[in-house]
């Protein structure tokens, strides 16, 4: 991986919100090995399940600093704010059973990334807040996405139509980061947003995230595979594209982070092909035709500097870190 400001960051302080989180560990992996000092805030920095996988991390000794914060708590993210340079906004609850999409989604996802940024505001050390956005922020407009159309930054999904699908998630996405860009403006502040899709690879975190656990059930006896067509990408990748977007003065507003457009066909396809003694289910979960492909610009991305590691390495990564920790029945 490239690292965008050489050694010019050593020793800056920066911030991490919900940093035991899946992308949010492996920001703080590859910020320790830039050199940064990171402060990273948790719910609760005394439970070793959440935070043994980032004290364990290479520099954590000296340059990790776990500290407690509660998201919908306004001014609590003051002090852990001051004397940073960039602070990276990732914490967001990801569930899809939800009973209280308001409560349990949309306030933490809303109201929390206003706290932060509000304390950021408040800070003169903060000269750049990195969001962690989401594809789910740009792609659902409403609109039917065909073969021939290109996804890029300009696309925003449309919070009726989520509210309409009742798709919880997405709306809790699409209104954090509407929320953020009007506050930032309205404060002239520099924010710069990540937006990845379905996000793979090796997990640092003893537990199980959404995404990888959607990979552990194609391969843990699945009889039928979902007929969806999802925007693929590594953690690694994403959290890379996270420094970068701190490190890149030219940096700025959005940033599609997605390096294949695959079906779950595709997936359980590589997948076979990597692990033949798997059983993969084998067929799709209705007989409907499988939905279309749509196409994601690249070009924004790379000029990050992002070499995008392919769809079949990730599963790979994903598979053999399911089998490391334990999760895969076999």
């Amino acid at each position: 991986m490239s690292g965008g400001g050489g050694n010019s960051n050593e020793g800056t302080l920066v911030c991490v919100t919900g940093a035991n989180g899946y992308i949010a560990s492996w920001l703080v992996k590859l910020l320790l090995h830039r050199g940064y000092r990171v402060r990273a805030t948790v719910r609760d920095p005394s439970d070793p399940r959440k935070v043994d996988h980032l004290q364990k991390l290479d520099g954590a000794k000296e340059r990790l600093n776990l500290v407690k914060a509660n998201l919908l708590e306004e001014g609590s993210y003051d002090q852990i704010v001051a004397g940073c340079k960039g602070v990276f906004h990732t914490a967001s609850p990801f569930y899809h059973n939800v009973a209280d999409p308001q409560t349990e989604l949309i306030d933490p996802a809303v109201k929390g990334t206003l706290n932060v940024l509000k304390s950021c505001a408040k800070s003169p050390s903060v000269k750049r807040i990195v969001l962690t956005s989401s594809m789910a922020a740009v792609t659902y407009t409403g609109k039917p996405r065909n073969p021939e159309d290109i996804v890029d930054e300009t696309w925003f999904s449309n919070p009726d139509f989520c509210r309409e699908s009742k798709l919880w998630y997405v709306l809790s996405k699409t209104l954090a980061e509407d929320a953020a860009w009007k506050f930032v403006e309205k404060n002239n502040m520099d924010m710069v947003s990540i937006n990845p899709g379905m996000v793979i690879g090796p997990l640092l975190q003893p537990t199980l995230n959404a995404s990888a656990a959607a990979i552990l059930n194609l391969i843990n006896g699945a009889q039928t595979f979902p007929n969806f067509t999802l925007e693929w990408i590594n953690v690694k990748d994403v959290a890379n594209a996270h420094i970068q977007a701190f490190e890149v003065p030219l940096a700025n507003g959005r940033y599609c982070l997605v390096e294949t457009v695959a079906h779950y066909a595709d997936v359980v396809k590589i997948l076979h092909e990597l692990y033949p003694k798997f059983k993969l289910p084998a067929r799709c979960v209705d007989a409907k035709p499988l939905m279309p492909k749509h196409k994601i610009s690249k070009e924004k991305a790379k000029s990050l500097g992002i070499e995008f590691i392919p769809l079949d390495v990730s599963l790979k990564e994903t598979v053999e870190s399911l089998k490391k920790k334990r999760f895969v029945k076999f």
